[in-house]
């Protein structure tokens, strides 16, 4: 197989906190003001207990890693970009609550030297180590233009 930017096994991490700024921030951004994640009261009757971050958020904070991923890169795409393909197989598994720290590891699972492409499989963990989110992730390399 030809030599490629990414190898199988090669990984990157991201961790954050995700704050009370972060759901409201991605409440503006994104017109998302469902009860889930912007009502307390609401949610404390629920079977959470309290309100729940965006799932998208989770998403967003993939898309970092992917980006992380390609920085590692960076300097060897010589006439070609990096672009996301998008996600696969995106589960939520657990409630991500206001004050938890996820933990997003992004492994590449597969390289296609061919299709100029990678495939990566996407962890989040909480500060307990329960796993709450997971995704494949597609990632091509587009020739750039002449």
């Amino acid at each position: 197989m030809p030599e490629f930017y990414v190898k199988t096994g090669d990984q990157v991490s991201f961790a954050k906190t995700v704050g009370e700024t972060d759901i409201y921030l991605f409440a503006g951004i994104t017109g998302d003001f469902s009860v889930n994640h912007v009502n307390e009261q609401y949610m404390a009757r629920s079977k959470y207990g309290k309100r729940i971050a965006h799932g998208a958020l989770i998403v967003g904070y993939m898309s970092t890693c992917s980006t992380l991923m390609i920085d590692k890169c960076q300097g060897t795409a010589l006439g070609e970009t990096p672009v996301s393909l998008g996600y696969d197989k995106v589960r939520f598994l657990a409630p991500v609550f206001i004050g938890d720290t996820v933990t997003l590891t992004y492994t590449i699972a597969e390289v296609d030297a061919q299709k100029r492409q990678s495939l990566a499989d996407i962890r989040a963990v909480n500060q307990n180590g329960d796993l709450v989110a997971v995704a494949r992730h597609v990632l091509r390399w587009v020739k750039d233009a002449s």
